[in-house]
């Protein structure tokens, strides 16, 4: 079960700075995580200022 960026995302870029494998990248409106490369570790959810990532 990847985690996923709502649209309440502010594009801080925060999650992407602590996300170990590197699966979040900036998209066109907001940051978005690759499923395929997260870890599954919550580390990019608990950095968010705006609680717009969960576990999907």
């Amino acid at each position: 079960m990847a985690y996923v960026i709502s649209e309440d995302c502010l594009s801080c870029g925060a999650c992407a700075d602590q996300c170990p494998a590197g699966a979040i990248s900036e998209g066109d409106t907001q940051y978005v995580i690759d499923a395929d490369a997260c870890l599954d570790c919550g580390a990019c959810a608990d950095q968010c200022p705006a609680s717009a990532i969960h576990a999907e």
